[in-house]
């Protein structure tokens, strides 16, 4: 397929006992305990390996919400207040892109947000495992998009809904960072895009639609490289270069297919001046290819100047920019401008947007009778405390998670957008 997307680490996470029985006084309230146990260690097994299905996932992380539900919110009927567990047992995670060392916090929103964002890290890696396939039916190109789609929506839903209610503001260059989300949120929203762009070229729409679409898209990747540019180069330039030489290679499509368009209008001088702009940006996208291959910092590796996504659009560009000069020469005689035509800045339509996301129902075992079991008194909260300042010397940094390898396929396809999309 045409695509090629990097992608940052997991996060990885101690594993939780909630072990709350000591202060549970019936067998409902030990089953929650055990069936949260179980839910968590079944949705962390499944999130190292993007070769699962949506459909395995996304019902291990509705079962696992929904039980964690309960130690965040009272449940229904009892009050609008915070639970009395929210803040009976301790969660350890690191960060995407700060390496093995966790932080920790006796809080169940942390938690939440912890496993919202994980996951969104597994749907954008589970589109990238899809895009890389040797043959990508159109089926699985709707996989590729909604996987984006819903990840750029639990990002949001978390940053919005929940990251504001932490006990603690996040901390600098963590995944809760304003900076960091919003990286990650438009790095998916724009990715999603780009299977817009692919089909829309596809099925031969008009080029100013297309012009229009990748302008936005490079708007995107833009946005979310600025909002990581301040962060430590070190960390972040890896991922930086990624989303820089994104956004230059789809300002290049835009003047491309904004210069089809002005020709098809017979505005050959303008076409000339945007085709001009187009070869330059891809000249860019070149250099930051480059850039990206020799920086630093987590995630992937790869010499994207050798993939079909980029190599793909030169002799494209090449072509139209000659048939433009030559018709020019012939029958226009037009002059051709300093400065680059503007490009459309919004699409008529095809933009992509977040899917909404709402945590799911509490589940049904969490009732105000199953809820009061849980008696968690002052004494029981002192000595829970004692042993995890006992405990927390022993810690260490976590393990990185390892991830399953993903199939990275070679071949190029030969129709117009380089993508297998039947």
């Amino acid at each position: 397929m045409a695509h090629w997307f990097h992608r940052n680490p997991l996060k990885a996470t101690a594993d939780v006992k909630f072990d709350l029985k000591m202060v549970a006084s019936d067998s409902q309230a030990l089953k929650i305990c055990s069936d949260l146990k179980q839910a968590r260690a079944r949705l962390l097994e499944l999130l190292p390996n993007a070769n699962h299905e949506i459909d395995v996932v996304e019902p291990a992380l509705t079962l696992y919400l929904s039980l964690l539900r309960g130690i965040i919110e009272v449940p229904e009927g009892e009050s609008s207040d915070w639970s009395k567990m929210r803040h009976a047992i301790r969660f350890r995670w690191t960060h995407s892109m700060l390496g093995t060392k966790p932080e920790a916090h006796h809080d169940a929103v942390y938690e939440l947000v912890s496993v919202l964002q994980n996951t969104a890290f597994w749907y954008m890696k589970h589109a990238s495992k899809l895009a890389a396939q040797e043959e990508v039916s159109m089926d699985e190109a709707k996989l590729v998009h909604r996987s984006l789609r819903r990840g750029a929506g639990l990002l949001k839903y978390a940053q919005d809904e929940w990251v504001n209610k932490l006990i603690e503001s996040p901390a600098p260059m963590s995944d809760s960072d304003p900076r960091v989300h919003t990286a990650y949120l438009n790095q998916a929203t724009a990715e999603a895009q780009e299977v817009t762009i692919a089909r829309a070229i596809e099925l031969k729409h008009n080029a100013g639609l297309i012009s229009a679409l990748s302008n936005e898209t490079s708007r995107m990747f833009t946005t979310a490289a600025d909002s990581i540019s301040s962060l430590d180069e070190k960390i972040f330039g890896h991922w930086f270069q990624y989303l820089r030489l994104k956004a230059a290679f789809y300002a290049s499509y835009a003047y491309n297919y904004s210069g089809q368009n002005l020709l098809n209008q017979d505005k050959c001088g303008d076409a000339i001046r945007a085709l001009q702009e187009a070869t330059k940006k891809y000249e860019e996208a070149g250099q930051l290819c480059k850039d990206y291959a020799h920086s630093k910092g987590p995630g992937t590796y790869a010499k994207p100047e050798k993939h079909q996504f980029y190599r793909r659009l030169a002799p494209i560009v090449t072509r139209t920019l000659e048939k433009c000069e030559r018709e020019n020469g012939m029958i226009y005689h037009q002059k051709v401008p300093f400065d680059p035509p503007e490009l459309e800045i919004k699409a008529t339509y095809g933009l992509v947007a977040p899917d909404d996301y709402t945590l799911p129902p509490m589940a049904p075992l969490w009732t105000p009778v199953t809820y009061s079991a849980f008696d968690l008194t002052k004494n029981s909260a002192d000595d829970e405390a004692a042993k995890s300042k006992t405990s927390q010397k022993l810690e260490g940094d976590l393990p990185p998670v390892k991830e399953a390898d993903v199939h990275q396929s070679s071949k190029d396809h030969k129709n117009d957008s380089g993508c297998s999309l039947m």
